[in-house]
């Protein structure tokens, strides 16, 4: 038989990407705006309003994520698209019409919920609705939205430090995306595996018809049917998660979502503009490079995703992070100065950026979504999502070769570790995983 037409489930992946658009302009939204809003506001110069103002965004995004399986698994993905689009309009009109800091500070919180709620709820549709033989290059779209996001808010914000209020035009720009998913998700298809879940198999077979075709919705519903038992209860518990069959695949994702925050991406993302500016390079050309260096990798991993695999390119990605942070301790360190320390630092950043596009950055919600069994799939991605730190200022020496340590630590554990799924259907991994666990339950 010959395998589902990729372009009948495209444009629903293309709507639900939005969510990761939005998420990447609201991370560089406050890069080259920051500096403006502390002016406009009366805390220029408090450094620690300032990180307020990043780590405000975070607070709610942790909080978004780890509610978004309970939501996702009891409205559905589309109403949770539409829901987390909510926060991210409320929250950008707020942050644009903010008076004083503590204004910024709340419309910020109310725009991480969004953040948080979007891009696990992205990652389970994606792959709920995709065909197995290009589910890895539908879930590098969504990283690719996330870069054309990112660019977007530097593009968007270069005229900040020179137009006085232009950074409220910036935060106003992003409600146009967010009620655009919000709208077009009312004709998009409901994820055909939540529907069965739900006990209404007609309309999965319905929306199947609509994403696959006719012809392979019986075969679809036939291997979906091996793997959703009738004897499971419908309730998850986090017990369930934590301990038992489920454990080894809830420690896997924790951890590869841990070792891709502390590799040091959100550290680059946010505060890429004072690093590159302390030698010397002008920070809307290094934010540029950076932007640029994002999507490069991400189109080239998107590319590679069913060809390599996702092991191949989480190992050649975390391996290519920890050499560019070698690059970066050099340049730090006495033995290198001027254009040397120059030159190393911004390649170092350069090549941490692209190495990260490459697999890092796509690789471990997509391969999550994948290898999570469907009776727990929403919950434990909003678990293993639910990851949040702080960047304190320290020295850059300590700051490269922490980052640079846990990126070697991340290329042993991928190596062990995880399973390739490269064009396999989720049924398949799933028992293939469960299969993996018997022995370790005797």
């Amino acid at each position: 038989m010959a395998k589902p037409a990729w372009q009948r489930s495209l444009s629903h992946v293309v709507v639900a990407s939005l969510s990761s658009f939005l998420y990447g302009y609201h991370v560089g939204v406050v890069n080259e705006t920051l500096e403006s809003i502390s002016i406009d506001l009366g805390f220029s110069g408090n450094t620690l309003a300032e990180g307020l103002v990043v780590s405000t965004c975070l607070v709610g995004a942790f909080l978004g994520s780890l509610f978004s399986g309970w939501i996702a698994d009891g409205i559905g993905r589309r109403k949770s698209f539409q829901l987390c689009a909510l926060p991210m309009i409320i929250g950008a009109g707020m942050s644009a019409t903010a008076k004083s800091l503590w204004g910024m500070l709340l419309g910020r919180l109310f725009v991480g919920t969004g953040m948080g709620l979007g891009p696990p709820v992205a990652a389970l549709y994606v792959a709920e609705v995709s065909p197995p033989s290009v589910r890895g290059t539908f879930g590098g779209l969504t990283q690719i939205a996330t870069c054309l996001g990112l660019m977007s808010s530097l593009f968007i914000g270069f005229p900040a430090k020179g137009v006085v209020g232009w950074w409220r035009v910036c935060f106003w720009v992003s409600i146009v995306p967010a009620a655009a998913l919000a709208l077009f998700m009312e004709i998009c298809a409901e994820s055909p595996h939540w529907l069965l879940k739900r006990g209404r198999s007609v309309e999965a077979e319905a929306e199947f018809e609509k994403l696959l075709g006719a012809v392979h919705v019986k075969p679809v519903m036939a291997e979906l049917s091996k793997s959703n038992r009738g004897d499971e209860p419908d309730t998850v518990k986090l017990s369930d998660l934590l301990y038992g069959c489920y454990s080894r695949v809830m420690f896997i994702g924790s951890a590869l979502f841990a070792l891709q925050q502390l590799s040091g991406i959100n550290a680059v993302f946010y505060f890429s503009s004072t690093v590159f500016e302390s030698f010397g390079v002008p920070s809307y050309l290094a934010n540029t490079c950076i932007g640029i260096c994002n999507l490069l990798g991400s189109v080239i991993a998107m590319i590679l995703m069913d060809k390599l695999g996702r092991k191949v390119l989480l190992l050649g990605s975390f391996f290519g992070m920890s050499g560019a942070m070698g690059l970066q301790v050099i340049a730090a360190s006495s033995f290198i100065s001027g254009f040397g320390a120059m030159y190393l630092s911004v390649g170092g950043m350069l090549l941490f950026v692209l190495s990260f596009a490459l697999g890092a950055g796509p690789v471990p919600s997509l391969l999550m979504s994948e290898i999570l069994p469907s009776r727990i799939r929403a919950k434990a991605m909003a678990i293993c999502l639910a990851v949040h730190w702080l960047l304190e200022q320290i020295g850059p020496q300590l700051l490269y070769t922490f980052f640079g340590s846990f990126c070697l630590l991340a290329v042993i554990f991928v190596n062990k570790f995880v399973l390739e799924t490269k064009g396999k259907s989720l049924q398949e991994i799933e028992i293939s995983l469960l299969a993996q666990e018997a022995p370790q339950m005797n």
